[in-house]
């Protein structure tokens, strides 16, 4: 194949790591730089330029992204998807990823452990936000962080209001999270590429510093990860809409704690640690995987007029409910199921013999009419738009 890989540290350890596993394996590759792309929409297709001349045809891209380019960047990643190059980390993932509140909230959705979290902006919130998380000691997170960086532990609530105070006063948004005692100074990355993990390390903070990024001198050894860590970071992953993720968890009382799913991880302390070759196991992925590009699937599938995606759940009371698929009465209504989400597990394209159970979600296509009824029902908005009222302000 040929690949790109997008970075602006041709010479950094990851970066020379991929593109010589790359070699290795007979495939052409070449490291561009990610802001020297022009996004072309003039044409008829979509295109890019690269120092200004137009660029030739990829099979797949690999991006490295830095923290202060991700708009840009993501830009570019996601005008190669609408050119139909393979990345594994597709323009939304990277976003989703590198946005602590959006990921947080993600993660969250989809009931991922993760360390009690809240955010606030008024300055009378934060001391219910810090109660809510368990009280103080706290961890203090900027928002666009990285490698340690606008990480802080405040060992008290005064301490703890101080510093959020200051930093909101700087417009800077911050996260509130719980003081995983049991973990301090010390976390586990987990390399995911796709749907298992190919390496793992445990990292261990220096002296006092509770921060264990290897950046922060933190020291690394390689660890096995038993089945409830490996899918916690294989979950995690792939709910951000990553297939190559470094995914830091931290060893909590009662299993996985997810702090951080990272769309660009470092691999030479990995690699160091567990002497994988982890920048192949990458490249091996993304060649197996060259053949099918991301597709915006929502925007595909409703295109189609009166065809849309939707969520149906199965109550206690539906009469789906102990029947097999073929005859819950969804293929009569042009419905068909596309995947099954039974708990934390997904089951994908489930037969018609699949029998549905109560709490079942199915992610479904068809006609929107159709579904209506099937869909839990939401307060509608109305339609017509009314007359001012005589008095369109109130008095105070």
């Amino acid at each position: 194949m040929k690949l790109a890989i997008l970075s602006r540290a041709p010479r950094s350890y990851s970066t020379q790591r991929l593109r010589t596993a790359a070699l290795d394996r007979g495939h052409a590759v070449k490291v561009l730089n990610t802001m020297r792309f022009a996004i072309d929409l003039s044409g008829d297709e979509p295109d890019l330029l690269f120092r200004g001349r137009q660029i030739s045809q990829y099979d797949a891209v690999l991006p490295r992204i830095g923290n202060s380019i991700t708009y840009f960047g993501t830009a570019v990643v996601r005008q190669f998807e609408q050119m139909d190059v393979y990345t594994p980390n597709t323009a939304n993932g990277i976003t989703n990823s590198r946005d602590k509140l959006r990921a947080t909230q993600i993660l969250a959705r989809h009931h991922i452990g993760m360390p009690p979290t809240t955010f606030v902006r008024e300055r009378a919130d934060v001391r219910p936000a810090i109660q809510r998380v368990g009280g103080a000691p706290v961890v203090i997170k900027l928002l666009e962080g990285t490698q340690g960086i606008g990480v802080i532990l405040a060992p008290d609530r005064g301490v703890a209001e101080a510093i959020i105070e200051t930093l909101q006063s700087t417009q800077q948004n911050v996260l509130i999270q719980s003081f995983v005692k049991e973990s301090k100074g010390r976390d586990i990355r987990a390399l995911v590429v796709g749907d298992r993990v190919v390496a793992a390390m445990r990292r261990t903070a220096q002296g006092d510093e509770f921060r264990s990024n290897v950046h922060r001198g933190g020291s690394v050894q390689a660890v096995t990860l038993d089945s409830a860590y490996e899918e916690t970071a294989v979950r995690a992953a792939q709910i951000m809409g990553l297939r190559v993720a470094g995914v830091d968890i931290l060893e909590g009382e009662d299993g996985p704690l997810v702090m951080e799913v990272n769309s660009s991880p470092g691999l030479e302390g990995v690699e160091t640690a567990t002497k994988l070759d982890v920048a192949g196991a990458i490249i091996d992925f993304i060649d197996n995987q060259v053949a099918f590009p991301e597709i915006d699937v929502r925007q595909r599938l409703t295109i189609s007029t009166r065809y849309g995606v939707a969520e149906i759940v199965v109550h206690s009371a539906s009469a789906m409910v102990g029947k097999p698929i073929s005859e819950s009465g969804l293929a009569e209504r042009d419905i068909s199921v596309l995947t099954l989400h039974r708990g934390t597990g997904v089951i994908p394209n489930p037969g018609g013999r699949r029998v549905l159970e109560d709490g079942d979600r199915l992610l479904c296509f068809g006609d929107l009419e159709q579904m209506r009824d099937l869909v839990p029902s939401r307060r509608g908005r109305s339609r017509r738009v009314r007359r001012l009222p005589k008095r369109p302000i109130h008095e105070s």
